[in-house]
Parts: structure tokens; C-alpha cells; sequence
């Protein structure tokens, strides 16, 4: 499943809401050395309840808005 997200890092809690059809990530992370993606994968994680190994960043690796493929297996 491909889900589009937008990613708000150093806010001042990790919250995600749904907004316009996609994920609204708010994580506390810094975006530098990648610091904000590995959060936003152990806050997909813990959302969808699957393990880190099944989310990929499929595209926007330095942007905030990304689209993440979460596997079924």
C-alpha cells in the first residue's frame, strides 16, 4: 500500500493526523543526517502496528512531502 505524507519536522510532539487525503506527520526529530526519517518510520510503525523492516520511503527522501510504501508482508 502507497500512502502520500507530509512531514513536519522539530515540532513539539510526534502526532499524525489525516488531512487532504494523506498523512500529516508531525515528528520532534531534526531533519539532519536523515534523523527525521527514521523517526517518521518508527511513527508509521507503531500506527499501522507492523514492523519497521516493511516501510520504505519510495520517494521524497529529502523533501517533506513523501510517498511511503507500507508491505503486507
Amino acid at each position: 500500500m502507497l500512502i502520500d505524507v507530509r512531514v513536519i519536522p522539530n515540532a513539539k510532539k510526534t502526532a499524525i493526523t489525516q488531512e487532504e487525503g494523506r498523512l500529516k506527520v508531525y515528528l520532534t526529530a531534526r531533519p539532519i543526517e536523515g534523523k527525521a526519517n527514521k523517526a517518521l518510520l518508527d511513527a508509521l510503525s507503531d500506527h499501522f502496528d507492523v514492523p519497521r523492516s516493511r516501510i520504505k520511503i519510495i520517494r521524497g527522501d529529502r523533501t517533506r512531502d513523501k510517498v511511503v510504501e507500507v508491505s503486507e508482508r
